[in-house]
């Protein structure tokens, strides 16, 4: 088995570490992980992205042509990276600020709409958006339990953050609800 996701928005979205987050995850399973970070020289409001590839067995390269996964944190992203997918790929659209529709690829795509912003401010801080997608994500991907998540906040953050993991659980947990409870339908 591997899996590559790309991640992409603006810079300051926390697409990166969406990324790490889940390389953190992937690698405490027990799979092998590459986690390949690119952004703009002007940071936030610039674009950024990475490149997560967790796979049973070696790993030849850290980035893909043809991901498996694309999570579009904004417009530009989804027409970069959306086109990219392989068939049958999973594409999580960060609904809260797009609203365009890639043009039917024919290759049995699967696209959820994810209200990142509002399912945030649900759990408590709106800033915690890129969060919410990953709990999303997670939920749908199935790569591993998403209990893995929740249980690997604290070792992921830095001690001086080490007082957001509450809120980071909190939203991981809303974007698990909202791909488990069949609110993306």
């Amino acid at each position: 088995m591997e899996y590559s996701v790309i991640m992409s928005g603006f810079g300051g979205q926390g697409v990166l570490m969406m990324g790490e987050f889940l390389a953190h995850c992937g690698m405490k399973t027990g799979l092998n992980v590459t986690w390949m970070p690119s952004y703009g020289v002007e940071m936030r409001g610039g674009t950024a992205n990475c490149t997560v590839i967790l796979s049973e067995d070696s790993i030849g390269a850290p980035i893909t042509g043809s991901p498996k996964a694309v999570i579009a944190m904004s417009e530009p992203a989804l027409n970069k990276f959306g086109p990219k997918l392989q068939q049958d790929g999973l594409l999580l659209v960060n609904s809260s600020l797009i609203s365009c529709e890639l043009p039917d690829s024919g290759n049995g795509l699967s696209r959820i709409n994810v209200p990142t912003v509002d399912l945030a401010r649900a759990s408590g801080d709106e800033k915690m958006a890129n969060i919410v997608m990953l709990g999303a994500f997670i939920a749908s991907s199935k790569l591993f339990d998403p209990a893995v998540a929740a249980e690997e906040i604290e070792s992921f953050l830095p001690p001086h953050k080490s007082g957001l993991a509450l809120g980071i659980n909190k939203a991981l947990l809303k974007g698990q609800d909202y791909i488990n409870n069949g609110s993306c339908a």
